[in-house]
Parts: C-alpha cells; sequence; structure tokens
C-alpha cells in the first residue's frame, strides 16, 4: 500500500505520518517511510539516532546528472533512467522502520526539469511500483507535489487539516489536484482538534467528513518541544491512527 500525506505548513503531517507508521508496524507490517519534505526531520520524529548516514538523493548532484543520461547543453532526458539499485543505498534501517530523505532540491536553474527532479520522480515512481510494503510519504507543505506529479502511484492522499480557514483552503485546493491527477483514494483527517465546534468548523468547511480527528494533544507537543521522539510517547489520540489504519486497509 502507498500512502501520501499531504496539507498546509504547520498542520502536523510529519508528526501523524510517524504516528500512523508506528501503528502499521504494531499490526506488523513493514514499514518504509520517505520524507519528501525540503526541509526534512522525520529521523528525528522516529527517534532514528545515525541519522546523519542518510545522504539525500538530491545531494547526489552527479550522479543524478549522469542517470539521467543528459548531455550537457541538450535539453534531453532519458524516459527511464536506471535507478533500481540506488534504493538501499539511500535507505537507512533502525527499530523496525526503513528510512529515504530525498531532501531539498537546490539548482541554479530549477524547475521541474532539473535531473536531480527528474530522477527522484522516477525513483519513488519505481519504488512504489514494486515495494510490498507499507511506503508512507511525507510531502512539501503546500501543492507543489502535486503539479510535479511526485505521488504518481499511490494509493491514498491523506490531506491534513487543521480547524483554520486557511488550513482549509489549502486542503480542498489539494484535493481538487488529487482529483484531477487521478488518485484512487483521498481522505481529510483532522489535526489538533479541541472540541465538537472544531469538528464541525471542519465538517462545514470541507464539505465531508474527516476519517479521523487527532486531537490537540500536550503530550505529543511537549514530546516535539523536548526533542522526544513522538513515536515513543504514549497517548491514545483518540484512536486516531487506529482508525485511519483499519479505513485504509478497508
Amino acid at each position: 500500500m502507498k500512502i501520501a500525506i499531504s496539507g498546509k505548513g504547520g498542520v502536523g503531517k510529519t508528526t501523524i505520518m510517524a504516528l500512523l507508521a508506528r501503528e502499521f508496524k504494531r499490526q506488523g507490517k513493514d514499514v518504509l517511510l520517505i520524507d519528501a519534505d525540503p526541509s526534512p526531520h522525520m529521523a528525528e520524529t522516529l527517534g532514528i539516532t545515525n541519522a546523519r548516514d542518510i545522504t539525500p538523493i538530491a545531494e547526489m548532484t552527479r550522479l543524478l546528472t549522469e542517470r539521467s543520461g543528459k548531455t550537457p547543453g541538450s535539453p534531453f532526458y532519458q524516459l527511464n533512467p536506471q535507478v533500481n539499485d540506488l534504493l538501499e543505498d539511500f535507505m537507512i534501517r533502525q527499530d523496525g522502520y526503513k528510512l529515504m530523505v530525498l531532501g531539498a532540491i537546490q539548482t541554479a536553474e530549477g524547475g521541474c526539469a532539473c535531473p536531480e527532479n527528474h530522477v527522484l520522480r522516477k525513483m519513488l515512481k519505481k519504488m512504489l511500483l514494486t515495494a510490498d510494503e507499507v511506503v508512507l510519504l511525507d510531502m512539501e507543505a503546500g501543492v507543489e507535489h502535486l503539479g510535479r506529479g511526485t505521488v504518481a502511484g499511490v494509493d491514498h492522499l491523506l490531506i491534513v487539516v487543521i480547524p483554520s480557514r486557511s488550513s482549509i483552503r489549502t486542503a480542498l485546493k489539494i484535493k481538487k489536484l488529487a482529483d484531477e491527477v487521478r488518485i484512487p483514494h483521498i481522505w481529510f483527517v483532522a489535526n489538533l482538534v479541541q472540541d465538537e465546534a472544531d469538528r464541525s468548523f471542519l465538517r462545514k468547511g470541507l464539505g465531508a467528513e474527516p476519517i479521523a480527528c487527532f486531537p490537540d494533544s500536550k503530550s505529543i507537543r511537549n514530546a516535539e518541544r523536548q526533542e522526544t521522539p513522538v513515536v515513543t510517547v504514549d497517548d491514545a489520540l483518540d484512536s486516531a491512527p487506529g482508525k485511519i489504519v483499519q479505513q485504509l486497509l478497508g
């Protein structure tokens, strides 16, 4: 199963992704997490101690350029660069989790046609098509990843939204674009919900019922402030992670 998580910046995507990874692992699933945020911090959220050993794919500029088959000065790229052998080289394993960090893409040219973006998309697509485990992708905030086709091949898109008008606006825009690229299953997940008024506000603004509501958890908030791995926090969270996993496993 391939699951991407998206939403406006600051809504708690990474925290929810880590909690879902913990729930899937509890159910015996082989969990692979891909941190595709330009400011990655999934390793800290999971408590992976040797995060410095992870080499972000985007830093391997020369290798990626070679794999893309681009001749200097030429606008053309290979359509099917060979990337399968790269997967293990950029993956780290600890405490039953596997983690890859795509890293920030920073080139002078920028744009979707750069070698890094081309090979990253291809690698991600091939990994998703060949993986047997549950794959969780923590996408960058906003809607850019949908425009670049980075989430191609996922089975589910979880859109995290908090009780604010700006978050709802972004969530609805993500939903519209996700529909256009034909992601099979798109779900809203509410976070930082304090009461029924928050739930009602979200239902009205989204025009749909979130599949789960994460409460505004003091223990999770304290863990993040103290840089304690979120997956070690013992908080029932209104059983929200379990509800999502049950819905996705269907």
